[in-house]
């Protein structure tokens, strides 16, 4: 085979780190934004926050009268005795004697041995505005965020809980075996032989009462052996005049599995409870709770802070991006102002390097800005019909219509609508909300499976309980309304919905 050389054109997308940079703060959600912003800010000596011009005044106008109180002040110094440093001296020990006795007149003289200080004087707290204190909550979530774990709330309780040293042993083995769901994850029979190898002496009798005294703790249920154990001990905790509860008692000890399946016919058969009875008896027992360490959870609250802003104004709807999810920046006039062009000096050289990145890192923000403004808009044009009517009325829309539309890759819309949100007046959605596939309809028209799941959920509400409808028949119901959809279909989007089967949805009425 002969070598030679040849000659080739051609072209190819280059990334650059301009064009990184831009695509990296394009999929960037709106916390992370906010991060990478306050991260350029701390790096980038050019870049500054542009703040409020009235703010900036009033803050120059505080200044000035500052400065010239602080001259008048200089000056009254000056005209007392401007040469002659004792003289100053001498006036701050004059005035000292002032304070001391003040404060030494202010202070009785004989004092009791157990007077404490605000027995003489006010406290510092005591003397502010009460507005103030309450007006300040600026650290609402830190104090109020419930961060603490089931076994944490547990050992509080049994730390204030008068017990023997003995029981307190047995409690703690038992709060270790505390699922977090609140039920144990060890039968007491096991925990019972674990503590044997300390105390030869030690009964299952002793274990089980320190079990139904840490049963009693809040909240009530935990440390329960099952299901059936715990809702019987929160039952156990209803006034024994409640209505039904000797019956409620009766199905949760003997027939759960048949409340499980909702075989109410053979439930009241086997109770010889009528059906107003035993929908009063089952409507006590689902105010239980059968996870109860469900409720002492340790994950904090997650907010979401809408990107785009949609309203309707005067017969028009309107998109607007959210002001305040970025600060708004600037190039720092001070320091351009110090770039030489002709200069080559390392200083320089740093000055003119950072200049660029923020002029980058600007045009970068303003192309997001941009590209968001541009995507929102288009599909609001799309999904009129949502915005005036809600779920039912969704459109068909897959990212190539919208990448059509703004003249971009399919790519970027996709980074645009990764955890962007919308603030609409059906709520706050996320971009990616609005895309959906579609079914054809009789008509020969396309319907959302969206709009279709919306369908679903309707139906679902409006059914009779005794008789909840089928997969079978909900596809029936569609197929009336024109829209074509096989049963697997319909079963896959109740399922996406958390709806259960028709079967488990079965109720007494």
């Amino acid at each position: 085979m002969k070598q030679s050389l040849q000659l080739k054109l051609g072209q190819q997308l280059t990334m650059t780190p301009q064009l990184q940079q831009a695509i990296r703060l394009l999929q960037l959600s709106t916390l992370d934004l906010q991060q990478e912003i306050q991260e350029a800010l701390d790096s980038n000596p050019m870049l500054e926050v542009e703040e409020n011009l009235d703010d900036n005044s009033g803050s120059d106008q505080k200044d000035s009268d500052t400065d010239g109180k602080d001259e008048r002040r200089d000056n009254s110094q000056d005209e007392l005795n401007p040469a002659d440093p004792a003289s100053t001296q001498t006036t701050a020990e004059a005035d000292e004697p002032t304070a001391d006795s003040e404060w030494s007149e202010s202070i009785p003289q004989d004092l009791p041995v157990d007077t404490s200080w605000d027995d003489v004087y006010e406290s510092s707290s005591s003397t502010l505005p009460a507005s103030n204190y309450e007006g300040d909550d600026n650290d609402f979530e830190s104090r109020r965020g419930n961060t603490e774990s089931l076994y944490d709330h547990l050992m509080w309780q049994l730390n204030l809980t008068p017990m023997s040293e003995r029981d307190e042993i047995i409690a703690l083995a038992i709060i270790d075996s505390v699922e977090p769901s609140g039920l144990l994850s060890s039968s007491i029979e096991d925990i019972f032989e674990g503590l044997t190898a300390n105390w030869d002496d030690l009964e299952l009798d002793e274990v089980q009462a320190v079990q139904h005294r840490l049963q009693q703790f809040d909240p009530c249920g935990t440390c329960s052996i099952d299901l059936v154990d715990c809702l019987l001990v929160q039952l156990a905790q209803y006034d024994k005049s409640t209505p039904f509860l000797e019956a409620a008692q009766l199905i949760v000890r003997q027939y759960l599995p048949l409340l499980g399946s909702r075989d109410y016919r053979q439930l009241m058969r086997k109770t010889r409870l009528k059906e107003p009875e035993l929908a009063q008896a089952v409507a006590l027992i689902k105010t239980l709770n059968p996870h109860p360490g469900d409720g002492i959870s340790t994950s904090e609250t997650e907010y979401v802070v809408p990107d785009v802003f949609v309203d309707k104004k005067e017969g028009r709807w309107t998109v607007e991006l959210n002001p305040d999810i970025a600060p708004k920046l600037r190039i720092n006039s001070g320091y351009a102002s110090m770039v030489k062009r002709a200069d080559s000096s390392r200083d320089n050289t740093f000055l003119k390097d950072n200049l660029q990145e923020a002029r980058w890192f600007l045009k970068s923000l303003q192309s997001r800005n941009e590209t968001l403004l541009k995507v929102a808009t288009c599909i609001v044009e799309k999904q009129r019909g949502f915005l005036e009517y809600g779920a039912e009325a969704m459109k068909p829309l897959v990212l190539h219509d919208i990448a059509e539309l703004v003249e971009m890759h399919e790519s970027t819309i996709s980074r645009v609508t990764t955890q962007k949100y919308m603030h609409t007046p059906q709520g706050i959605f996320e971009l990616k909300y609005f895309f959906s596939s579609h079914v054809s309809t009789d008509s020969g028209g396309e319907c959302s499976s969206t709009a279709i799941r919306a369908i679903i959920k309707k139906l679902v509400a409006a059914e009779n309980p005794k008789k909840p409808l089928s997969d079978s028949k909900i596809t029936e119901m569609l197929s009336d309304q024109g829209i074509r959809v096989a049963r697997r279909t319909i079963a896959k989007y109740r399922e996406s919905l958390n709806i259960p089967p028709s079967n488990e949805r079965k109720g007494l009425g």
